[in-house]
């Protein structure tokens, strides 16, 4: 049986919550493949803001298994918080599973983001420093310690004294800042975190594999978005690890031939969080409209976020680095009171025209978008139900981004409710 990736295709925040929450009532389970608590996926149902940072969206539906995938990077405190949450507003977690091989985010990790951001000056990323990088550094190093450990506390221990005598030695000799205790971390995650770990941790390769043989359906949920890939994103402004669709086999154990449908996520119009190059950028009077409109808030970080207008250069790459074989467009209604709407269809820089972003760092942040505008519709987005009672000039815009990105836009949000979408016939 099938299994869907649900991937970004800009840089992040594009509603991939909203469209998995969307999917996932005809799945039985929501494998979230790599990232950590630094992406937050917002959902709305009937009018109470559901926001998730480490569970899978589909925790929201009580037939959905939740699975958190070896890609993962997670920190316990914060993935205990997050189920306090949802208990306490009703949700049913008691089937969530996580993965004896993701990796524990560690008090380190964190300190030792601050500390990086903060000596990077005007040079730094834009993280959110909770210690994401940091963990699939130690991940990379072979020197990281995995949700399995919390069940051996001899093993824990261990490996926690192992890798604070580097940690601590560039902590105070670096840094200059005071050395962690590994007794204090081992008490926190072993006395008080591990107990209620426990009973969620699995062997979630074999739970995926045996899910597909029994015939369910699967959906695999990435965080951040392909231009925030490690390896393809605009590097270094970006994540670390892989959002992209080919992530979804490493950080969920199943192999290319199990996915069977890529549905990538694309704004009506572009953002992004923190630092990097930015073709379609925008600002002025016309970002002040798409951030109040479109709440162009940190979903976890409350971070504003940059606004530009629809990148096709962007959206054509994502659909070749991910194999997409749809579309979903959301936030179509942020731009209702718009009078003409602009749209990048390539960059031009010393005189060459690229329809695909050019591989160079230093010709990326020199380009120049050649747009074409469209005619906005002036009308109001969130009433509609079907596709055919948008505005011709909607339908229009939606036809035209189609056209030149070359994949099907099968579902177009309207609104920021679970039900606020439409599907052209």
């Amino acid at each position: 049986m099938p299994a869907t990736v649900v991937v970004g295709t800009q840089w992040g925040d594009e509603g991939k919550g909203k469209l998995t929450d969307l999917l996932a009532r005809d799945m039985d389970m929501v494998v979230r493949y790599q990232g950590g608590h630094n992406a937050g996926h917002r959902i709305v149902v009937d009018g109470e803001a559901f926001a998730l940072q480490l569970v899978p969206s589909g925790v929201l539906y009580p037939h959905i298994t939740p699975v958190i995938g070896n890609g993962v990077v997670v920190d316990p405190a914060v993935l205990l918080a997050e189920l306090d949450r949802l208990i306490a507003k009703g949700i049913d977690v008691s089937k969530l599973v996580v993965s004896g091989n993701a990796h524990l985010i560690m008090p380190y990790h964190q300190e030792l983001d601050r500390l990086t951001e903060r000596f990077l000056g005007k040079n730094a990323l834009g993280t959110t420093k909770r210690g994401i990088g940091p963990a699939y550094a130690d991940k990379s190093s072979r020197v990281g310690l995995r949700v399995q450990d919390l069940l051996d506390a001899k093993i824990f221990r261990e490996k926690l004294n192992v890798v604070l005598h580097e940690k601590n030695l560039i902590l105070t000799k670096i840094y200059n800042r005071p050395a962690i205790s590994a007794k204090d971390i081992a008490e926190k995650y072993l006395d008080e975190l591990a107990p209620r770990i426990a009973p969620m941790i699995g062997d979630t390769v074999g739970m995926v594999h045996d899910a597909l043989d029994r015939g369910e359906r699967i959906l695999l949920e990435g965080a951040q978005a392909t231009f925030l890939d490690l390896d393809h994103g605009t590097y270094p402004f970006v994540t670390s690890s892989n959002p992209v669709a080919g992530g979804a086999c490493t950080g969920s154990g199943l192999g290319p031939r199990d996915l069977t449908s890529i549905v990538g996520i694309a704004k009506a119009y572009v953002t992004r969080v923190g630092a990097g190059p930015f073709p379609t950028e925008v600002d002025g009077e016309m970002a002040e409209l798409l951030v109040e409109r479109g709440h162009e808030f940190g979903t976890n970080t409350g971070r504003r976020r940059r606004v530009g207008w629809f990148d096709a250069v962007m959206a054509r790459q994502a659909a070749r680095l991910n194999s997409l074989t749809e579309v979903a467009l959301t936030k179509l209604d942020v731009l209702d009171t718009l009078d003409e709407i602009k749209v990048c269809v390539s960059y031009e820089a010393n005189g060459v025209r690229y329809d695909y972003p050019p591989y160079h760092q230093s010709v990326l942040h020199d380009v120049t978008p050649i747009y074409e505008v469209l005619p906005g519709w002036q009308s109001d987005l969130t009433e509609v139900t079907e596709y055919g009672q948008l505005p011709s000039a909607a339908k229009g815009y939606v036809k035209f981004l189609e056209d030149t990105t070359g994949v099907t836009i099968s579902v177009v949000g309207v609104g920021p409710g679970r039900e606020q979408f439409v599907r052209p016939s």
